[in-house]
Parts: structure tokens; sequence; C-alpha cells
């Protein structure tokens, strides 16, 4: 059985904690310089990164090269390909609606007004999530031994879940780019097999990262937590239900949902 070292993975926990806190103060400078505070989406990307990154040199002389190496390569290819499509999307917006409508609620009621509000509420909890949810790349580096079979298999389904979000977002960003489609819903590639193509890649690439931290009981134990928490922020969350919700009601939406999953992909119906 792969042994857990306990006492390094509690000061990895530390290390984490802040790469992610300066990542998100860094976003926050920048978005009261710039007066909008959508930034912090792509700095969620970067704060996972962060960790990824520093985590890695922290934890040098423990585990095992051929689980850690895969665990950073996986974990910042992710985190840096969402963090450019997220700022390529939003270049030449203005505020994100979701964040103007959370903190529109604040001006009146709470002490130092919007941006204290924003910090406490939307930039901390963000590098909070960040730090829970990167669980299992913190302990996977705390794993002695070889990666057994079941860590390959989350390394391909990590890559899997980078793959079908890549091109899921890429399909969108072609379909979306092409006058004649304004007003028309997108039912093309993945997205005629999944209503939530990178909703479904984030979840594979959630649970392969878990399966990379199971070959120890411990590091298993402590990362459940956050494939679990995000599979719920998925589906119940900020990401299949509120898009659902903004689309509702346009025209075609009702029969491209009748005919395409929900979810898990599989062949559209007739």
């Amino acid at each position: 059985m792969n042994g857990f070292d306990w006492s390094a993975f509690a000061a990895n926990l530390g290390w984490a904690a802040g790469a992610a806190l300066t990542v998100m103060l860094g976003a926050f400078a920048l978005a009261l310089r710039l007066g909008v505070h959508r930034i912090v989406d792509v700095a969620w990307g970067g704060a996972v990164a962060a960790v990824a990154a520093v985590t890695f040199a922290v934890s040098a002389g423990h585990g095992d090269p051929a689980r850690r190496l895969p665990v950073t390569v996986l974990t910042v290819v992710w985190a840096l390909r969402l963090a450019v499509h997220i700022a390529r999307r939003g270049r030449g917006h203005g505020e994100d609606p979701r964040y103007e409508a959370l903190l529109g609620k604040s001006r009146a009621t709470t002490p130092g007004g919007r941006n204290l509000y924003a910090l406490r509420m939307v930039y901390l909890l963000q590098g909070a999530l960040v730090w829970l949810v990167s669980l299992p790349v913190q302990a996977a580096r705390y794993v002695s031994g070889p990666p057994s079979f079941l860590a390959w298999i989350g390394v391909a389904l990590r890559a899997v879940g980078i793959g079908f979000e890549a091109v899921g977002d890429a399909q969108l960003a072609r379909f979306k780019a092409d006058p004649a489609n304004r007003g028309r819903i997108m039912d093309r590639g993945l997205w005629s097999w999944t209503r939530h193509p990178n909703c479904f890649g984030d979840f594979c690439a959630w649970w392969g990262l878990f399966l990379l931290a199971c070959d120890a009981p411990e590091a298993a134990a402590v990362s459940f937590v956050s494939p679990l928490v995000m599979s719920l922020l998925l589906v119940r969350g900020s990401g299949k239900r509120l898009l659902e919700r903004h689309m509702t009601g346009r025209p075609g939406y009702a029969e491209y949902v009748a005919r395409t999953s929900g979810f898990f992909p599989r062949p559209p119906r007739r």
C-alpha cells in the first residue's frame, strides 16, 4: 500500500492558500484599476495554475515523480487554457451581468460599498474555493510509490476532459463568429451530443485528477470533497443550471432540449 506524508501535506496546505490568495488579491487590484470585476473569472484559472506550480516546487523530494509531473502538467494546461479562453471571450465587454447583479445589491447597505463587498464575497470566496478544489493536486504530491492503473485512468480522464472543453469552446466560438447564426441555438458538433460540453469536460477533468490521488487511502479521503463540490457547482450551481435559466425561452431552445442530453454525451434523439 502506498504511503502518505501527512506532515508535509499539512505544510503544503498553507503554501497553496498563499498562492491562491496572492493571485486573487492581484486580480482585485487590477479590477479596481479597470473598473470591472469580471476579471475574477480569468483569475480563477490563474489561481489554480499558481497552486499547482507552487505546490510542485515545495513538494520536491516527496511522492513519486511519475505522479507529481502529470498532476502538475495536466492541472496547469487545464487552468491556463481556461484563463486564456475566458480572457478572449470577455475582451471588449463591460461588467459581467452576474457580478453587476450581485454587487448592485451591496452599494447602499454594505460598509465600504461595492468594492469591499466584491473583495469579500467574490475574490476571497473564489480563492478559498480554489484552495478547496485543488486538494487532489496537493495530496497527490505526497503519495509514495508509482502510479497504479487507476491513476493512469485518471490521467486519461483528465486529458479527455481538457479536450472536450477545448473542442466545445472552439466550436461555440466559431458558431458565434458567423453573423448568419445570430439568434440561433448552437446544436452542432459536441453541442449535438450534450447541451454542456464544457461542463461535462470540467466534470471529467476534476474526477480524473481525484483518481490520480487515490493510490493512498489518506489522499483519497482528503481529496474526495474536491470533485464532489465541483460536480455540484457544475450541475446545480453556477454551471448548467444558470446557463439553462438564461437560455430558456429563446426560439428553438425547447426543441434543442428535447433532443439533446442535458449533461452526459449521447447521440441526439430524433
